[in-house]
């Protein structure tokens, strides 16, 4: 098997768009015509993430301070440290992998956690 694509809920496509393509850098793909609005981001070998514009049931819920023990996607990345530097100047929070990997846990806008992987 092979994944083909996570999907999160964000409440705000303007403010996902500046995290998944800012601070990210992910580029945007067609997205197929459904009845809500959403973003489509392409990974490599065809993977992809979904954004879908939904309220977030589990806003209201506590979330562990590390990223690590919360639902997850994780993404290899070639540059981490350029991810960590706009997560500084944005000023967005994140943790080191408790594993001793070359690698970091934060959360989106809508508090979706991302771990971003040094790809070796």
């Amino acid at each position: 098997m092979k994944m083909a694509h996570i999907a999160l809920l964000v409440s705000n496509l303007e403010r996902a768009a500046e995290f998944y393509e800012g601070i990210l850098g992910l580029s945007r793909i067609a997205r197929a015509p459904l009845a809500f609005d959403g973003l489509w981001y392409g990974l490599d070998e065809g993977q992809e993430i979904h954004l879908m514009l939904l309220d977030n049931p589990y806003a209201a819920c506590s979330k562990p301070a590390h990223g690590g023990r919360d639902n997850h996607i994780a993404l290899q990345v070639d540059q981490l440290d350029i991810i960590r530097q706009r997560l500084d100047a944005a000023a967005i929070p994140f943790t080191a992998s408790k594993s001793g990997r070359i690698a970091l846990f934060c959360r989106d806008p809508d508090g979706n956690t991302i771990e971003l992987m040094q790809a070796s």
